[in-house]
């Protein structure tokens, strides 16, 4: 469809002041001024059409990147019979301004509205701050979303046995009951450290961020803050299992030989691990060293209770592990809690049994091996018996009795076999 326009003589809408303050934007916020003066100039054809009466299709509104000048146009498309004049013009009118526009046209014929300069002020003026609020909300989204994992630190803002809200300066964070240590308590304006665990938008496009101290890597994380080998990648966590506010077990490993991994964490006089079980309220650590060999990562991952033989299946991930008997106790802990924590840790299935059962399991089963092995001899020894009973009384027949049975036994098949003869015949 081809277009023509005619302007009006007149000055446009200025607004220089608009296109410094969007440039600025672009530098402070990272908004785009191309797609903010799209989003401007949408909204004020919106804003044409509710002040002035006009169709939905023929209003045009334009902004110069440059200079910032508003330009409004009318649009009528070109046709033969005219139906509406506010979108139509008929080729006669038409070529009154133009000889060469022809049926199918549009002709755009500028506008300058009255007041329509404060109009399109203070629609630019909401257009930006929504647009700075978007961005601002963007921003805050992304910002956090790649601190999960992270530790924040933030002010108790509401602790009433829920749902704990604590203040991180530019928003608020949310911890769950589930991500809360059972064993704390929360009070308003108390000062708390959590981790990052998960970032969303809210129905309105406000960012929500979830925060944690029950989780696994606040651990973690809190690791790497006091031991500067695992922050420079030195010594490597492997693994964490927790009962948060109880007990939790960390596996540790150095490819380095002249490093102690469990050493340098624990620290001197056992600094370094004091802080993180003061931040955790008292929390028990065990610091393990990781090995490849399952037999002996699993025999440490049991400590502090002492192990006297592990003998693991690779094929189902089990392990059948033997303990002095005085260690079964704490080799299970309470509520099976450290069997629990080093099957965790391992990501094996624990089977842990005192000295004393393992040898009463063996023995009986040395037992039920002798019971079957007996069953099986004496069902030998029936049949070789019946074999010999069987010989030993035809062996006790005379040669006379033996000819005098067989004499009868064919008297006896004698008729049989004529029977069967003469049904032959008949047959024939």
């Amino acid at each position: 469809m081809k277009k023509k326009q005619t302007k009006v003589n007149g000055p446009a809408i200025d607004s220089t002041e608009l296109i410094f303050a969007m440039e600025e934007l672009e530098k402070e916020n990272g908004i785009k001024k191309e797609e903010m003066l799209e989003t401007i100039e949408t909204a004020l054809v919106t804003a044409y059409k509710r002040n002035y009466d006009c169709e939905d299709e023929n209003v045009k509104i334009t902004m110069d990147k440059e200079t910032g000048e508003i330009h409004v146009y009318m649009q009528k498309e070109i046709v033969e019979e005219v139906e509406n004049e506010k979108v139509q013009i008929s080729l006669e009118e038409a070529q009154k301004i133009d000889k060469k526009y022809k049926v199918g046209d549009v002709i755009e014929n500028e506008l300058v509205p009255r007041n329509f300069g404060r109009i399109a002020a203070g629609t630019a003026k909401q257009v930006i701050i929504q647009k700075i609020r978007e961005a601002s909300r963007e921003f805050l989204y992304n910002e956090f979303n790649d601190k999960k994992g992270e530790i924040v630190s933030g002010i108790v803002q509401k602790a009433d046995g829920g749902v704990v809200i604590v203040d991180l300066g530019r928003l608020e964070g949310v911890m769950p009951l589930k991500e809360q240590i059972m064993t704390e308590k929360y009070h308003v304006n108390d000062k708390i450290r959590a981790c990052v665990v998960g970032v969303e938008k809210g129905l309105k496009g406000s960012t929500q961020v979830i925060i944690s101290r029950s989780h696994n890597d606040f651990v973690r994380k809190l690791f790497e803050l006091e031991i500067p080998e695992i922050y420079e990648g030195l010594i490597e966590i492997k693994s964490v299992s927790r009962d948060a506010g109880n007990r939790c077990k960390v596996a540790v490993y150095s490819p380095n030989e002249n490093i102690d991994p469990v050493g340098s964490c624990v620290g001197q006089k056992g600094i370094r691990i004091q802080n993180i079980i003061n931040e955790l309220n008292g929390e028990k650590i065990d610091v393990i060293e990781w090995n490849e060999d399952p037999a002996i990562y699993i025999s440490s991952a049991l400590l502090p209770a002492q192990v006297m033989a592990v003998d693991v299946k690779e094929e189902e991930h089990f392990a059948q592990v033997i303990v002095p008997d005085d260690q079964l106790s704490l080799a299970i802990g309470k509520a099976g809690q450290n069997a629990r924590l080093a099957a965790r840790l391992t990501n094996w299935k624990i089977d842990i049994k005192s000295e004393t059962q393992f040898r009463e399991m063996i023995e009986k089963m040395q037992n039920e091996e002798t019971q079957e092995n007996t069953t099986v001899e004496e069902t030998t020894e029936d049949v070789e018996a019946k074999s010999v009973r069987n010989t030993t009384e035809q062996d006790q027949i005379s040669p006379e009795e033996i000819v005098e049975k067989r004499e009868n036994e064919e008297i006896e098949e004698a008729p049989k076999k004529r029977g069967r003869k003469k049904k032959g015949e008949t047959q024939g």
